[in-house]
């Protein structure tokens, strides 16, 4: 598999893991207004792995497809961030999750719109409002739970720093990210890095929350290492099309 190859798969497992996992609040949301919006959310999650797939199949051959990418690869195979796996625990966890994925993933969407890879730029064009409506959103709500009760604030408070060693993946570059900014494919994910700090600064700053100290942080979905979250989301995800897969839609 080639580095393109590889690198479309990671933007569409990233949005396909973190979509399946947002679909769990599906009428558990805590007034029916977040419930629809996280549904939602989820929604576009997975209508961007969509288009990230059929790129992929496209450029793999064969009898690659958008459903065999996402329903016939086990665990090891796909190539999602850890954050996007970790469980949705509670209301801040959650939107934590997201205030940490979506701010980085609205400067990555930001700069692929004006990718050297046309197909890549097309489905960041296509994308982008819909990026930035999910950064706002969670950082909104970052701001609201953080600003809010004395109980809110301790609870979102202790989400980021649990979820902070999770963050750091994000930001990794490897020889495929490399290849990528060589060619002006991807983004420099340092660059992406002093973005992603000076946002999540200004936010948490608004919130009257604390950063989280620590610069050690968890590595190795992009590599097919992953933690057993995955395996459970891909058992659910997975059952109907490996046990009826001659099944027509």
């Amino acid at each position: 598999m080639n580095a393109l190859q590889e690198y479309t798969l990671r933007l569409a497992d990233n949005a396909l893991i973190l979509g399946q996992r947002l679909s769990e609040w599906c009428g558990h949301g805590p007034i029916l207004e977040q419930d629809i919006a996280l549904t939602n959310i989820a929604l576009d999650q997975i209508g961007q792995a969509r288009n990230l797939y059929q790129y992929a199949a496209k450029q793999i051959g064969g009898e690659a497809n958008e459903d065999s990418l996402a329903f016939l690869r086990d665990a090891h195979e796909f190539r999602n961030l850890l954050l996007v796996e970790q469980p949705n625990g509670h209301w801040g966890d959650t939107l934590v999750r997201q205030f940490f994925f979506d701010t980085f993933n609205f400067f990555q969407y930001d700069f692929l719109r004006n990718s050297q890879d046309q197909e890549l730029a097309a489905i960041a064009g296509k994308a982008i409002k819909e990026i930035t409506y999910h950064a706002q959103y969670s950082a909104e709500w970052i701001i609201r739970m953080g600003d809010g009760t004395d109980e809110s604030h301790k609870k979102v408070q202790r989400s980021l720093n649990d979820l902070w060693m999770w963050a750091g993946e994000m930001f990794e570059m490897d020889p495929v990210h490399q290849e990528m900014k060589e060619k002006g494919i991807g983004p420099d994910y340092h660059v992406i890095l002093d973005q992603w700090n000076a946002k999540v600064n200004e936010i948490l700053d608004i919130a009257t929350l604390k950063r989280p100290e620590g610069d050690w942080f968890q590595t190795g979905g992009k590599k097919g290492i992953h933690t057993e979250n995955l395996g459970f989301i891909l058992a659910e995800m997975q059952f109907l099309p490996r046990a009826y897969p001659e099944s027509k839609w």
